[in-house]
């Protein structure tokens, strides 16, 4: 078992890598895009798609951990630390489905202003 001595949870730590991971892609993707023309429009579509994970899942991911926050813990049936855990696994599951079927309608405007900065 994994024991803590602050009061983050497992499943926030997992959350917070997944977000350190995308932002290094998004880096690395933008850091590419200032190359040679053919290297930058090959990679245009894999920073959008890179921009729209991060956006769409950090968005859904505190949408859905706000849902999570106002609701009471039931009294008799209450599954522990075990529960907690796979709920945090199931809402990162939900993030990521919702941030693939419709984190673009909230992206691709800020992607359009990302790059309209950098240009």
């Amino acid at each position: 078992m994994i024991t803590r001595s602050n009061s983050i949870p497992a499943e926030a730590s997992l959350s917070s890598a997944k977000m350190s991971e995308l932002k290094q892609a998004v880096q690395q993707l933008s850091d590419s895009h200032r190359g040679d023309d053919s290297k930058a429009a090959a990679s245009d579509d894999e920073l959008r798609k890179t921009f729209q994970d991060f956006v769409g899942q950090t968005f859904f991911g505190e949408m859905i951990k706000s849902l999570r926050s106002t609701q009471q813990e039931a009294a008799y049936m209450n599954g522990g630390r075990a529960e907690k855990i796979f709920q945090g696994q199931l809402d990162q599951t939900l993030a990521e489905e919702l941030s693939n079927s419709s984190a673009d309608k909230i992206s691709d405007p800020m992607y359009d202003l990302f790059t309209a900065g950098r240009q």
